[in-house]
């Protein structure tokens, strides 16, 4: 019997698991295909600490008021990134030039500012930006990006290195990682669960749901309805590799858009457009959505235009209407604990896998965090 059974060999997964294995616990992680094959491994990598945009204008500043808590829970896992490559001893690609959401006219100016006061009042720092400052700092963006909000601490990693480098890691330190091993039932039992696999019935005393868009079906099988957790199919571009361009991590409040440039000069291009779901379930590249993204794109930064792309790609995020993460154990079945953290995950990887190892093992985190917004309920 293992101490803790981990479900889910994305970052939130693998890096569950590392912190327990550095912790001492004995922990083995399960995952039904192989490490980092979906959203960990599948995003743009950008680290974000700003409330997205999009869902600010849409819901208004009393959503903001309820999400504002998770500002500094992103803040305070990027500050976990900067230790990582020493702490995993990996190069993880991570750049922390600065993230810039620009606006093409006075009226969303406005919508920016309001913003940046629930993001200062969580101690995020925000520099609002006129157009001269704005100039002056990223020259690359078109001449009708009429200003913008700068948070000096975003940035980006390599989302194909983190999840690997974490079970790695927790590999060296004792933990047991069983690829291709798919769960199938979990029971509860009178000291703990056994989880249901093909390759037999394993026994643990608590279990960690890690399992990203998945979470709400595995929960499922332990009686545990985990409300709003969907899968969301989008896509992401990647171009051919030119000379220093995008030194930021660039947003748009005009349309959908992340922007940044990896170490060997390739651009990522994303932004949450939607893909398409193919005949067996899986996404698939919308051929609309990509015209529809390169378009804002070269609208931002207009020397994109004689770029080419090499890659376009679809991945499944996780994702929930209110943003807001869930970590802890449920209350009602006690030893089921939940790590999802809604289509911000790959930022707040480091943190919310912090946050969840101290509390399987009954312990406070050790960060100054309030957690009681993020528990679940019920």
């Amino acid at each position: 019997m293992s101490d803790v059974i981990v479900i889910g060999g994305g970052l939130a997964g693998c890096a569950t698991a590392y912190y327990l294995a550095a912790d001492g616990v004995d922990v083995t992680l399960l995952e039904r295909t192989d490490l980092n094959t979906l959203a960990s491994g599948s995003n743009a990598g950008s680290l974000h600490a700003q409330i997205p945009h999009d869902p600010f204008v849409t819901n208004g500043e009393a959503w903001a008021e309820v999400f504002s808590p998770t500002i500094g829970l992103l803040a305070r896992s990027i500050e976990m990134w900067r230790g990582l490559p020493a702490l995993l001893g990996v190069d993880l690609e991570i750049g922390l030039k600065g993230g810039l959401l620009v606006a093409p006219n006075e009226a969303q100016m406005r919508d920016i500012e309001r913003k940046a006061a629930f993001e200062r009042a969580q101690g995020l720092r925000i520099d609002i930006l006129d157009k001269p400052a704005l100039r002056a700092l990223a020259p690359y963006l078109s001449d009708h990006i009429v200003g913008g909000a700068f948070c000096p601490d975003e940035g980006k990693a390599n989302p194909f290195a983190v999840a690997p480098a974490f079970a790695a890691a927790a590999e060296r330190l004792g933990a047991t990682i069983l690829r291709h091993t798919p769960v199938q039932a979990i029971v509860r039992t009178g000291d703990g669960f056994e989880v249901s696999t093909p390759r037999g019935v394993l026994k643990a005393k608590r279990v960690v749901d890690a399992a990203g868009a998945d979470a709400a079906r595995v929960a499922a099988m332990a009686g545990i309805e985990l409300a709003d957790v969907q899968g969301f199919p989008i896509q992401a571009s990647a171009t051919e590799q030119v000379g220093p361009l995008v030194p930021h991590l660039v947003y748009y409040t005009g349309e959908k858009l992340t922007l940044k440039q990896n170490g060997v000069g390739t651009l990522l291009i994303g932004g949450g457009w939607p893909a398409r779901l193919g005949r067996h379930g899986n996404p698939v590249a919308n051929p609309d959505s990509l015209a529809r993204n390169l378009a804002v794109a070269v609208a931002v930064v207009p020397a994109l235009a004689k770029v080419k792309i090499v890659r376009t790609w679809a991945a499944i995020v996780n994702g929930t209407s209110d943003w807001k993460p869930i970590l802890g154990e449920i209350p009602a079945v006690p030893g089921f604990f939940v790590n999802f953290f809604p289509w911000m995950g790959f930022t707040a990887g480091p943190i919310s896998a912090r946050i969840v190892a101290s509390l399987v093992q009954g312990r406070q985190p050790p960060l100054d965090v309030d957690l009681s917004p993020f528990l679940p309920k019920g």
